[in-house]
């Protein structure tokens, strides 16, 4: 493709023209699936799947209650609600409605998205409750009575922005908006701190720290917990790296001294620190805590909570009252413990069995008053189960997420299949016991941003394609943090083609397995990973018998000066750099699409109200592939955000379309 792009003119999300095109080609999209009888079956049944009465409502501690959002038939748009956690125990339990959305968005005529609430610590009286229109990512803020079921009149108010908002205390909040020109980074997200009072106008708020135009974003937060309040701003320089500082008196910035790349944070009279680099003699991907006030003082001794080695990773950490529960991953399998700290150091045990080729995490604690946690254990074929229990006692099994299709005759596996440079790729595969001869295959990648794919139940994917005799498959190709920091590094910027050798090579290694021929593998990805979906479509189309990319990011070219794609040059690089254009010439499937490629057929699925992701790359790769003669579809969905829906019902038409799609094409 020559440097001339003569389908710029798709990137206008909502003009005429464009949407004129999307409209047309949305339309030779439903002719070509939803007339398949296999379209209807599957909505249907998906749409069961999202709408499940009876799976795990998962909660969020906050003082004497346990907060949900939940969404089902009657509630598309969902209920936020709590409940007590005597009540949690009961298969019923009372629910007390907080806010009811449904009836909101009927009130106001607006197709509002809950987004979440920042609910004021420690009363938690007051919620910063946050609504998207239509899923995008921009957010309305408006404060809300928790206990009166009301928004508050004269309370804080904030108008669509991509916001970001924390209470100081009940009148006073640190906010980062759209407040006017300069405002906002390059990015599009929020570029000052203010401190904002309540009765007073946000123009009246008292700035408190600015990042540069060219940061990603800044951020600011208050630390209520008694005896360790302390007020943070932080600001993002880029995806992966951020300057903390502490809010000292007089709005005194006192820089904590970590390195940019690592994520740091304070707790209670720690900082922990979990350095992406080796530093002060601990290798990358270890998590370290500091006393916090003699860190400060320039003390250095760190104790090290957990050390990686070449097979294993941090997955994450979770804070009760007296105990720091770790999570970790040995070639990609979960490994829970407990530490806890004494006058000899941390002392450390297990917390619970993990079964093999499954995930476990912690889901909730309470770490202002118990030791108290919530644990979830799931894997491919097995439904989520959710214990709760106390460091130091046994945990009871609170809930049993339900079956949602026949496993019967299917089991897991790992493999490792060895890229071009001869690392060794880790993917699981689910499906027959007994696989006698090649069948239908789907393989899932992302490999990006430090994303890590462990084993874990989707009903929808079991229901939609392992019952209908489909093999599933999931890659662990470098991009990731399977095997932490140097995994993600790996595939950084010019070395971008190594998450895709990789993938390629997890293909190649299933049809010298014999578990699938290439005509009947299909492979799909969403976001970074849809960016897979269209090096896979230009760089090994032989490999592959359908594509579905979703909300995926295809004109490497261009990504910066899109919505939010300035924030992920540090994953990428620059397209603007003379060092880095020639390595995003290379990559970008937009610029490599070719007449003469025998591509296998491509449906590419994008939001209008993607804020993240500009639809663009999805209108414009359709129509280049359309000018090209290759076969495509392409479908819009007029809402739902970056998640490509905003509610089950289209949740489950999108995913009946992908499943439509890929079963006419594999099933020879």
């Amino acid at each position: 493709m020559t440097a001339e792009d003569r389908f710029l003119w798709l990137e206008d999300v909502t003009g005429e023209a464009a949407l004129a095109w999307v409209g047309e080609r949305n339309a030779e999209t439903a002719a070509a699936l939803t007339g398949d009888p296999r379209f209807g079956e599957l909505r249907g049944e998906l749409r069961e799947v999202l709408d499940d009465a009876d799976r795990i409502p998962y909660t969020v501690r906050r003082g004497a209650y346990l907060y949900n959002f939940w969404r089902d038939a009657d509630r598309p748009k969902g209920l936020w609600r709590r409940t007590t956690p005597e009540q949690y125990r009961k298969d019923e339990p009372a629910w007390e409605v907080l806010l009811d959305v449904d009836a909101l968005a009927a009130s106001e005529g607006e197709e509002w998205v809950w987004a979440g609430a920042a609910v004021r610590y420690p009363d938690y009286r007051r919620a910063l409750v946050m609504l998207s229109r239509d899923g995008s990512d921009a957010v309305v803020v408006r404060e809300f009575d928790v206990d009166a079921h009301a928004f508050v009149e004269g309370g804080f108010t904030l108008p669509e922005a991509k916001t970001r908002i924390a209470w100081l205390d009940e009148d006073t909040v640190f906010v980062g908006t759209d407040s006017g020109p300069g405002s906002l980074t390059a990015s599009g997200y929020p570029r000052t701190v203010l401190r904002w009072r309540r009765g007073t106008g946000l123009a009246d708020a008292e700035p408190v720290f600015e990042a540069e135009h060219g940061d990603v974003s800044a951020v600011g937060w208050h630390d209520a917990t008694p005896g360790h309040e302390r007020s943070f701003v932080s600001r993002s320089t880029d995806f992966f790296h951020d300057e903390l500082h502490l809010l000292a008196d007089g709005d005194r910035l006192v820089k904590i001294d970590v390195p940019d790349d690592a994520g740091k944070y304070a707790y209670r009279q720690w900082l922990v620190v979990t350095p992406k680099s080796p530093w002060l003699g601990h290798p990358a991907g270890s998590l370290l805590a500091f006393d916090f006030e003699a860190f400060l003082a320039g003390d250095r001794t760190a104790h090290a909570l957990f050390t990686p080695d070449g097979r294993t990773a941090l997955a994450g950490h979770s804070w009760t009252r007296h105990h720091l529960i770790v999570e970790s991953l040995g070639d990609v399998a979960t490994r829970i413990e407990v530490l806890t700290p004494g006058p000899d150091g941390w002392s450390r045990r297990p917390l619970a069995d993990v079964p093999p080729l499954s995930s476990a995490c912690i889901t909730d604690t309470d770490p202002d008053t118990s030791d108290e946690y919530f644990l979830d254990v799931s894997g491919f074929l097995q439904p989520s189960t959710l214990s709760f229990g106390h460091v130091g006692a046994d945990a009871e099994v609170l809930k049993q997420a339900p079956t949602r299709f026949d496993a019967a005759g299917l089991d897991v596996r790992q493999y490792f299949a060895r890229s071009a440079d001869g690392t060794a790729v880790p993917y699981f595969v689910v499906g027959p016991a007994d696989r006698d001869r090649p069948g239908p295959a789907l393989l899932y990648g992302y490999g990006g941003f430090r994303d890590q794919e462990t084993p874990g139940y989707d009903a929808l994917t079991g229901r939609a394609w392992l019952a209908r005799g489909g093999t599933y498959v999931v890659a662990n190709i470098r991009g990731g943090a399977e095997y932490g920091p140097a995994w993600h590094q790996a595939a950084l910027g010019a070395n971008r083609g190594r998450a895709f050798e990789d993938f390629a090579a997890v293909a190649a290694d299933l049809v010298e397995r014999g578990i699938t021929t290439p005509d009947r593998l299909g492979i799909t990805g969403a976001s970074n990973g849809g960016l897979l979906m269209g090096a896979m479509l230009v760089r090994h189309p032989e490999l592959f018998g359908a594509v579905v990319a979703r909300v995926p990011l295809l004109d490497m070219l261009r990504y910066h000066r899109l919505l939010a794609g300035a924030s992920w040059i540090a994953e990428y690089g620059d397209p603007d750099s003379e060092a880095d254009r020639p390595h995003l010439q290379a990559l970008s499937p937009y610029h490599n699409l070719a007449a003469d490629r025998p591509y296998p057929p491509v449906l590419l699925m994008t939001s209008t109200r993607d804020d993240r992701v500009h639809p663009g790359h999805a209108r414009k790769a359709a129509a280049r592939l359309r000018e090209l003669g290759h076969r495509v579809l392409f479908h819009e969905n007029t809402g739902g955000g970056h998640g490509g829906a905003s509610d089950n019902e289209q949740a489950a038409h999108n995913e009946a379309l992908a499943y439509t799609f890929l079963w006419q094409h594999l099933v020879l």
